[in-house]
């Protein structure tokens, strides 16, 4: 990339607070001392007992941010302990400790609480310098206006309907979807202003650069305005100002639109079956014969779902979702055997839908308002949106309930044999401290495939079934801009990039709830959304994960942003935007461990409930249990609440 381009696209600019430049791990609290000083767990060194201490107002790189992982990687990679004194023991005793603070490990201290009463000791330690796990918050405040964006988990959604417990403990933080959609959620915003959506075509992989407005059956993200897009606009019009060519335009056509039986003679299940041992690419090309270019145009279609592409995904589980071919097949409605998790609920009906501005973000903050309830002021869901974080009263020693943050756990194991012991002893990381508690119990609600270095006497069956689940690396980058009057004057709300570096950006989401109101007209600032999950097309699917985490702890936030620049730069020009003017902040929410594994049947065996990894990884071990998304091979909020209740009724005895 030549100088003066880094010049158009701004990147000499100075944007708000670019806290880690290039990937920099920086330093976090007593990381900063000198060697042998030593302070209590609790003492003010510590960041989040400063004042003004604030992780979610933090722009650059965050998500999985430097200081959160390296010991981590450390113990996976057995050089740890070969760096470190010995512990010291803090002589505190609780009766539970929570290891993650993400909402499994929130919702598993409410919980125990429920269960054990209001006198009950919990400590929960997060090695994040925030709560919340991947329901992460991005605040910005552009044009003195608070601005909020989802840094991780979007919304309130599953493939299923939420069960009666995590419904009930929606209910009991004040959250009922249903309403809360219909009240709080603004769809009539960009309809009015006439934006639609758009497909970026890029020169890299479809010749030349090209974008298309308007898009059949997309509309504005809404039932009734889709409709209205799909009467309007037919596949014909749409792909004939697209610089594909006409060999690939009558393929996505057929795709599309025929009704064709392209497995006559088979029943419905005999159908499913077939489809459930094959990729959607492989049906597309070998089954209904497209021309193989079109397989660019779909190829990232499912990245959002399942962290890779239609190489790497079952025909059938496309079918589930939605994707294109099948409309003339015949095909039953319901869920089928060998269908993943998510595609199986998605064919039953899925779960009621609702966004907070900064996505499941408000769900954390509610619950560490319902555990501590100095933290976070206020008394609804509604004012929580807004309500200031006190973050130094999260880590009282008067308080019966505390959360610790930058506090890594290196350590967990069972006092006593596991079949008779009573109390368990947990080590963890603070800066250059060593720091040892006991409790009489405690949950995992950590990523699984580190429990095996935090627990090395667990059997090895369990430790291996633990290693199997792979995260689904991600990225998501929020990216403030003076204005978006280019989106007005080009008639777009969100855009599909098929082909770049990011595959979408989007206008921040419309929603007003208590005092929190976002921008509505194009002159004022807002905030943009970017997705990116990294994979390498042809490989197995966890091999693609692994794949994608290497290159996300790999890229540094220059190329992050340089990519944000060019691709809003690319898209956006013939409206206007200069994104060395217009771009005033940046957050990059990098997650090399991001979404839990959802099995494959492309890959994974089809093996009994019981013998199913995550079914071994999750059991009980002495006074240790297991909970997180992972602990249910699936990645919703609802199941990250499911898991930590019934670890928490194992650990109780029930």
């Amino acid at each position: 990339m030549s100088d003066s381009h880094d010049r158009y696209l701004g990147m000499d600019r100075p944007i708000t607070r670019r806290d880690f430049m290039n990937g920099a791990a920086m330093a976090i609290g007593a990381a900063m001392l000198p060697d042998g000083r030593a302070f209590s767990a609790t003492e003010a060194p510590e960041p989040q007992n400063q004042p003004e201490y604030d992780p979610a107002r933090k722009t650059g790189l965050r998500g999985s941010h430097p200081g959160s992982f390296e010991i981590a990687h450390s113990l996976r990679d057995g050089t740890f302990w070969d760096s470190v004194g010995k512990s010291v023991d803090t002589g505190e005793a609780y009766d539970l400790v929570v290891v993650g603070g993400g909402i499994s490990g929130l919702a598993a201290a409410h919980f125990f609480r429920e269960r054990a009463g209001t006198s009950s000791r919990i400590l929960i330690l997060e090695n994040h310098d925030d709560f919340g796990g991947h329901a992460k918050r991005n605040e910005f405040h552009l044009g003195g206006r608070l601005q909020l964006l989802n840094g991780g988990t979007f919304l309130i959604d599953s493939p299923t309907p939420y069960s009666q417990v995590a419904d009930g403990l929606l209910k009991k933080l004040g959250i009922d979807p249903p309403k809360f959609d219909t009240k709080f959620t603004d769809r009539k915003l960009y309809r009015s202003l006439g934006l639609q959506s758009a497909v970026f075509f890029d020169k890299e992989t479809f010749g030349e650069d090209r974008l298309v407005v308007g898009t059949p059956g997309r509309g504005w993200d809404d039932e009734e305005s889709k409709s209205e897009t799909r009467k309007t606009i037919s596949w014909e019009s749409f792909l004939a100002k697209t610089p594909l060519a006409p060999e690939v335009k009558r393929s996505i056509v057929r795709v599309q639109e025929a009704k064709v039986d392209h497995m006559p003679g088979l029943s419905s299940a005999e159908k499913k079956a077939r489809l459930s041992k094959m990729s959607y690419r492989d049906f597309l090309l070998n089954v209904v014969k497209v021309d193989p270019g079109v397989i660019p145009f779909y190829q990232r279609q499912t990245e959002g779902e399942w962290g890779v592409g239609i190489d790497a995904e079952p025909a059938l589980d496309c079918w589930a979702l939605g994707l294109p071919g099948f409309q003339g097949m015949g095909l039953e409605p319901g869920a089928a055997p060998n269908m993943s998790y998510s595609a199986a609920g998605y064919a039953n009906g899925g779960s009621y839908r609702f966004h907070f501005p900064d996505g499941n973000a408000s769900i954390a903050r509610l619950l560490v308002r319902e555990l501590i309830p100095s933290a976070v002021p206020g008394h609804t869901a509604e004012d929580v949106v807004t309500a200031q974080a006190d973050y130094s009263r999260l880590d009282r020693e008067d308080a019966p309930i505390r959360l610790r943050l930058n506090s890594t756990v290196v350590r967990v194991q069972n006092a006593r044999a596991p079949d008779s012991a009573k109390e368990v002893e947990i080590t963890y990381a603070r800066g250059k401290q060593l720091l040892k508690v006991r409790s009489k119990g405690c949950v995992l609600a950590c990523w699984n495939m580190m429990i095996p270095y935090l627990c090395p006497d667990l059997p090895e069956a369990q430790k291996d079934a633990l290693h199997y689940l792979v995260k689904i690396p991600l990225v998501y980058a929020s990216v403030g801009i003076r204005n978006w009057t280019s989106f007005q004057k080009l008639g777009i709300q969100n855009i599909s990039s098929p082909g770049s570096y990011w595959s979408g950006i989007s206008l921040n989401a419309a929603t007003n709830i208590g005092e929190y109101r976002g921008p509505t007209k194009p002159e004022e600032p807002i905030l943009l959304h970017l997705s990116r999950t990294p994979n390498k097309p042809g490989l197995p699917a966890r091999e693609q994960h692994k794949f994608g985490r290497y290159e996300l702890l790999t890229t540094t936030f220059e190329t992050f942003e340089r990519k944000i620049r060019d691709l809003l730069a690319r898209t956006l020009s013939a409206g206007g935007f200069d994104p060395a003017r217009d771009i005033e902040a940046i957050t990059v929410n990098r997650w090399p461990h991001g979404y839990g594994y959802e099995y494959n049947p492309l890959f994974d065996p089809d093996w009994p409930e019981d013998r199913r990894p995550n079914v071994i990884g999750r059991k009980q071990f002495g006074r240790i249990t297991i909970a997180n998304t992972d602990s249910a091979a699936t990645a919703y909020t609802d199941t990250a609440i499911d898991q930590a209740y019934r670890a928490v009724n194992e650990l109780m005895g029930n």
